[in-house]
Formats: structure tokens, sequence, C-alpha cells
């Protein structure tokens, strides 16, 4: 272990996280996700929920500054009118890094998995909320 990593993210996952570059894009999926299926690099994460991940992650990556939207979600479909509950907390999460403001992009189911495929790599959690797959793209690291 090491002092201000959260213990969450495995040696794996920060090796990935390290190995991103800026515009790369990672997939923290649901419970029911096939990543597996989808995944050119699959980091399970299984006994956490997505929230708890995207928390960690954003501690140590940083958002693209430059992108239209913070992160893209899979929208809910026909049938499902309201926006699942776990969005707002993935929204009080991502504001704390996110200054803009900027809202999520809703991404179709079927389109989700076809970008979730081009994602630099997917995570797999046991998350048990319905539509919490969340993709997040990365920014830039600036020296202050």
């Amino acid at each position: 272990m090491l002092r201000g990593i959260p213990s969450i993210l495995s040696p794996e996952l920060l090796k990935i996280l390290m190995e991103m570059g800026h515009g790369d894009e990672i997939v923290l999926g649901d419970g029911n996700f096939p990543a597996a299926s989808c995944a050119a690099r699959l980091v399970r994460c299984d006994g956490h929920g997505v929230p708890e991940v995207l928390a960690a992650i954003l501690r140590l990556m940083p958002l693209d500054y430059a992108a239209e939207t913070t992160a893209a979600l899979m929208a809910v479909g026909p049938g499902n009118a309201e926006a699942p509950p776990v969005w707002d907390t993935y929204r009080s999460i991502i504001g704390k890094y996110d200054e803009a403001g900027r809202d999520f992009e809703l991404i179709e189911r079927f389109a989700f998995y076809e970008r979730a495929k081009r994602a630099y790599a997917i995570v797999a959690t046991g998350e048990r909320a319905r539509f919490a797959n969340i993709i997040l793209k990365k920014g830039i690291v600036v020296d202050e």
C-alpha cells in the first residue's frame, strides 16, 4: 500500500490509469455490463460499486477540460422515463473535480457498447443500480 492512493484502486488499475493519455476513455461498468466481451483491457473490481470506484479514480485522474461533456452515461431505454438516482450521485462526485459544471452525454445502449469497445479499459464492478455505466475521458495534469 502507498500513502495518498485510495486502497480500492488495485495495482492493475493504477497501471492502466498511468498508461492512459489525454483523450483516452475508461468505462466503469455496473454488474450487468458485458465488460469481458467489450474490453480490450479488463480490470475486475467486484464487490465495489461504481460511485466508490469513480470517487477514487477522480482523486488521481483529471477529466478532459476540452471535452463538451464530463462523462457519458448509458441512456435509459423506452419505458424508463426517469433518470436513475445513481446519476445524481455521479453529478455530486464529478462536481468536485469539474469546475465547469458540464452535464453528461447520454448514449443509446448499443451505441454505448460500441464506444466501450473502443475505450482504453473497462472496469467491471459489482454495482447493482440500473443504468449505472459511465465513461470518463482523461484530461491532462498541469503543474501549478
